[in-house]
């Protein structure tokens, strides 16, 4: 009985009819909210504005190797063209290489040694000579030491696992890969895919056959520093197709027309 007569403590704030002032503790809760939102908020428009700047893209490069490949240009592969830039998909981008990609379009570049696309991944991109930073953002790059495009060895082509190459999670044995330069188009079919160690360097030796590798890190979606490389390694068919006018899209035309070479 006594314990049923009990009753609960009123609080004094409720008695007055005054709320309770916020602890300190309470305040530095509400501020570290607004900050995160906000902070949210802050991402989530550059993000934004990165994807409607996609008219800073890699075509611009593709479009300079295209001014290149008529008889009334008479310029070298170091020299730059002014030419108006494409449209890149950064679906698949992670948000600080998209911020990256834009600060480097934005610096001058030489134009590409070749443009590798991929049809089956909807991927077409300049091939930059070197691995640096700046050239990784708007391109693939040739690694030093391995093979040039249009010329035989095996021509090594490093990328981004969050940009670029971020495709490569879905190429399959028999794929094919356009090579094309000032000389014609080159085409590739994937023979061989390997997960090995960053110290691995074997995989970008000279192989019986002309061949290109493609090397980005692994896996796609770590986060942090990748503790692997995925390998993708093609080879040589036996058809070149012919230069003709080199436009963003026309290896998609050319690269039906390849066989596979019969001495693979």
């Amino acid at each position: 009985m006594r314990n049923c007569l009990k009753s609960k403590p009123i609080e004094s704030g409720r008695m007055s009819g005054v709320s309770p002032r916020p602890t300190h503790r309470k305040r530095v809760v509400i501020w570290i909210e607004r900050v995160l939102l906000g902070s949210g908020l802050t991402l989530l428009a550059i993000y934004g504005l990165a994807r409607m700047d996609s008219i800073f893209s890699s075509q611009a490069a593709i479009r300079s190797l295209a001014a290149l490949d008529s008889p009334a240009v008479a310029v070298g592969l170091d020299e730059s063209e002014d030419v108006d830039p494409g449209a890149t998909d950064f679906s698949l981008w992670d948000k600080k290489r998209v911020q990256d990609y834009k600060e480097s379009v934005r610096k001058h570049l030489r134009v590409p040694l070749a443009v590798l696309q991929i049809t089956k991944l909807q991927l077409e991109v300049p091939v930059f000579d070197g691995t640096d930073d700046l050239t990784l953002n708007r391109g693939v790059g040739r690694i030093p030491g391995t093979g040039r495009p249009g010329e035989q060895g095996n021509i090594g082509l490093a990328g981004h696992r969050d940009s670029f190459f971020r495709g490569l999670k879905d190429i399959a044995m028999g794929d094919a890969i356009g090579l094309k330069t000032l000389k014609g188009t080159d085409t590739y079919r994937v023979d061989r895919l390997q997960i090995v160690a960053p110290e691995d360097v074997d995989v970008l030796r000279p192989r019986s056959v002309p061949s290109l590798t493609l090397v980005t890190c692994y896996p796609f979606y770590f986060i942090g520093s990748a503790p692997q490389r995925f390998i993708v390694t093609a080879s040589l068919t036996r058809e070149k197709s012919v230069s003709g006018n080199l436009t963003p899209g026309s290896l998609s035309q050319t690269s039906s027309s390849i066989r596979r070479n019969e001495n693979e």
